[in-house]
């Protein structure tokens, strides 16, 4: 059995446990498709789930056994601690609460924030009936379909020539933004390249859980392009569709 991945370990029970966003769910789920230690950890702590909830395995303690719990000296809730805590559990309680908020507060902010929810939307877009609103390798189509859908005109190249066929189009979001979405293809991969109004900002490349984003803006638009082809290839791709759309 191969051991998950040390970061992975809280995300992966957060996971099993159904208390991610959907745009988590996303990366965790791919994330261990294609690790197969935490592909392994996932269906320990499944099958954990599942015998901790089966008959026989959870106990209810006796009534007499409460009360008599309940009348030990030091057992009643203390005023700050409700009806759910013991009185001298209370104090260390909220101690450590004080202490998760003062360790909240010192983490520094997630700066690949925005990455995530870039490879988050290419990963959902890859499910079936979700690539694309309008499939089409024709650009002249799929260029006027945003007109009246978005309030911005994104350049839409034909690639094939260089090896990137036009596939379609859709609206998604990002950062709380609709964009939209050029889908092409690379042999068997898609290539998403996400559209929006910004201000110009500088390229930059990074890869997020084993997928290659590459950003740049021109003429008041900031591009994205997301794959799991080779970082080497999705700069290609950017210098191509830069080159055609100068």
């Amino acid at each position: 059995m191969m051991p998950a991945c040390p970061d992975r370990i809280l995300v992966l029970g957060a996971l099993v446990d159904g208390e991610l966003d959907a745009a988590n769910t996303a990366l965790a789920e791919a994330h261990a498709a294609r690790c197969e230690g935490c592909r392994e950890e996932v269906e320990r702590l499944q099958a954990v789930r599942t015998l901790l909830r089966g008959p026989g395995v959870r106990h209810t303690a006796p009534e007499t056994l409460r009360r008599r719990a309940g009348a030990l000296p030091g057992m009643r809730a203390g005023p700050s601690a409700g009806k759910f805590l013991p009185g001298w559990l209370a104090p260390g309680v909220a101690g450590a609460l004080a202490a998760s908020f003062a360790l909240v507060m010192l983490v520094p902010q997630d700066r690949s924030g925005m990455d995530r929810q870039l490879v988050s939307s290419h990963v959902r877009s890859l499910q079936p009936g979700h690539l694309t609103d309008v499939q089409t390798s024709d650009q002249h189509v799929v260029k006027p379909w945003f007109n009246g859908r978005i309030d911005f005109s994104p350049p839409v190249p034909e690639l094939a020539p260089d090896g990137f066929p036009l596939v379609g189009g859709r609206l998604d979001a990002v950062d709380g933004k609709t964009v939209a979405a050029i889908v092409y293809k690379r042999r068997l991969h898609v290539v998403n390249l996400f559209v929006w109004p910004a201000a110009d900002a500088g390229a930059r490349a990074v890869e997020e859980e084993g997928f290659a984003v590459r950003e740049w803006s021109a003429g008041g638009l900031r591009f994205a392009a997301v794959s799991d082809i080779a970082p080497q290839e999705l700069s290609r791709f950017e210098a191509i569709f830069r080159d055609r759309t100068k």
